[in-house]
């Protein structure tokens, strides 16, 4: 069940890439904090396949294809929006209901997976699905029922279907290449974030340099963005090549509980009863997916 731990790794370094992003949504823009996540990931990426390379048997470089690299285009700018859309939930709401919201990727993987990507769910499965969009749904209000924010839960939504659609190219990409685990995955981690990182550089210096400016000027809190998005990808990456994203993302909401610490006892902000039951039903969602599994 290697696929478990590098999931359990992957919420918890999510969390903390999320609070460091949202820490940082107060001081630079939307694109800049997007970049954060990227910056530094690529070298730590490539480090950590030469460690793969380095402490393990002999294993051949992979063949890549057209099919593999498209795979890779469309992961990269697809993250590069949900990034950007999380960012902005951040700026709509606390820390702790943004981060719920944008955990609407398990259901969005759910039902594009089944959709477009071959993959099934039972009875169960759906139950849990149908449990966190409840979830969701109470995370999406103000002011109690009658205060429900059409905005906020249509940001969170697409927010979340851009991660799910990330998370599923991804897989798709990590088995197109002739590779065993965990290979496989570290060749798609350095693709992915080396082209994001270019991306969004490039994009950045042509229209708005001093948002570069703006993260050199902070760069601890610049590289424990990147830091933790890199290793977390690594465990999502890992964990989405073992097994579907699916029963991955489910799994990975055990986050909301991490986001929920981080928020109330390092951000200092306060977690209403109504958010907390609504994360509740997320994890409980999580909970009936994987008992399937």
């Amino acid at each position: 069940m290697t696929w478990i731990l590098f999931t359990l790794l992957a919420a918890f370094m999510q969390s903390w890439r999320n609070a460091f992003q949202s820490h940082l949504s107060d001081e630079v823009k939307t694109l800049g904090v997007t970049l954060s996540r990227f910056l530094w990931a690529s070298p730590i990426a490539a480090i950590y396949l030469i460690i793969l390379y380095a402490a393990n048997a002999p294993v051949s470089l992979p063949h890549f294809t057209p099919r593999f690299f498209s795979f890779i285009v469309a992961a990269s700018l697809m993250q590069i929006l949900a990034t950007a859309l999380m960012v902005q939930l951040f700026k709509l709401n606390n820390y702790a209901i943004g981060a719920g919201l944008a955990k609407s990727e398990a259901l969005a993987a759910a039902i594009l997976g089944v959709l477009f990507f071959g993959t099934t769910l039972t009875i169960l499965g759906w139950i849990g699905v149908f449990i966190g969009g409840i979830g969701i749904f109470m995370l999406s209000t103000t002011n109690g029922w009658k205060g429900l924010s059409i905005g906020t839960i249509t940001l969170g939504l697409c927010c979340g279907s851009a991660f799910a659609l990330t998370s599923l190219w991804v897989r798709e990409a990590s088995l197109s290449l002739d590779l065993p685990f965990p290979y496989n995955a570290g060749w798609v981690l350095l693709f992915v974030l080396s082209l994001q990182t270019l991306l969004l550089v490039g994009y950045i210096f042509i229209r708005d340099k001093p948002t570069l400016q703006a993260l050199w000027q902070r760069p601890k809190l610049t590289f424990l963005t990147s830091a933790t998005s890199c290793i977390g990808s690594i465990g999502w990456f890992s964990a989405m090549s073992l097994q579907a994203v699916p029963y991955v993302k489910t799994l990975g909401q055990v986050e909301i509980f991490f986001t929920m610490l981080i928020s109330i006892f390092w951000l200092k902000q306060k977690v209403k009863i109504k958010d907390g039951l609504g994360l509740t039903l997320v994890a409980i969602a999580a909970v009936l997916v994987m008992w399937i599994e």
